[in-house]
C-alpha cells in the first residue's frame, strides 16, 4: 500500500523530532526545490541560497512547534512566505534595485541567436517585470496559485487570510498582469 505524502512527512517530522537528523535530510530534499522555486518568483535571484537556507534553518528551529494536525509543506510555505517578507522589506527599507532579467536565465538559453530562445527569454523577462509590478500580497498569491499550483485553500492557511482574501487578490494580480502584458504588445 503506498504512503500518502503527507504520510511519509510527518513520520519524517516524528523521526526528526526523535533526534534522527537523516529524516530531516529527507525533508530538506522532498521540498527543496519547491522552496527554492517560490522563493525565486517572490524575491529574484539575488541571494536565493541563502533565503533557500534561512527557510529550512527556521523550519528545523521551529520543528518542535509545528502542529501536526496541518501538512508539513503547507507550513514550510508559510516559512518561506515568512522569509520572502522579510527579505522584501529590507531591501525596501536599503532600496536596493533588482536587475528585470537574472543571469541564470541568461546562462539557461542554450544558442542566443535562436529566435524560439530569443522569445522565450524575453517572454521570462516581461513576467518577471508583471510580477515586480505587483504588490507583495498579490505577487505572493499570483506565485502561489498560478505558477506553485497551490489550491486557494491552502494559500488562505499560508497566507493567514480568508479565502475570500486569496479569491479577490489573485483576481486583481490576474487582472494586473495581464493589463501590464497587453501594455507590452502581447496578445492574449
Amino acid at each position: 500500500m503506498p504512503v500518502l505524502i503527507a504520510d511519509l512527512d510527518t513520520s519524517l517530522v516524528q523521526a526528526a523530532l526523535a533526534g534522527d537528523q537523516q529524516s530531516f535530510r529527507q525533508l530538506y530534499r522532498r521540498h527543496h526545490a519547491k522552496v527554492r522555486a517560490t522563493l525565486f518568483q517572490l524575491c529574484g535571484a539575488d541571494g536565493i541560497d541563502d533565503l533557500v537556507q534561512e527557510v529550512f534553518l527556521r523550519a528545523w528551529k521551529g520543528l518542535a512547534k509545528f502542529r501536526q494536525t496541518a501538512q508539513f509543506s503547507t507550513w514550510l510555505y508559510r516559512i518561506a512566505w515568512n522569509v520572502a517578507y522579510d527579505r522584501r522589506r529590507a531591501i525596501a527599507q536599503h532600496k536596493e534595485r533588482y536587475a528585470t532579467v537574472e543571469e541564470d536565465v541568461l546562462h539557461q538559453v542554450a544558442d542566443p541567436h535562436s529566435s524560439e530562445e530569443l522569445h522565450k527569454m524575453h517572454y521570462r523577462n516581461l513576467v518577471s517585470q508583471g510580477l515586480a509590478q505587483l504588490s507583495f500580497e498579490h505577487r505572493s498569491v499570483l506565485v502561489l496559485h498560478d505558477l506553485e499550483e497551490l489550491p486557494q485553500k491552502e494559500i488562505s492557511t499560508i497566507l493567514g487570510v480568508p479565502v475570500g482574501t486569496v479569491k479577490s487578490r489573485l483576481f486583481h494580480a490576474r487582472s494586473q498582469m495581464r493589463q501590464f502584458l497587453v501594455n507590452k504588445g502581447v496578445e492574449l
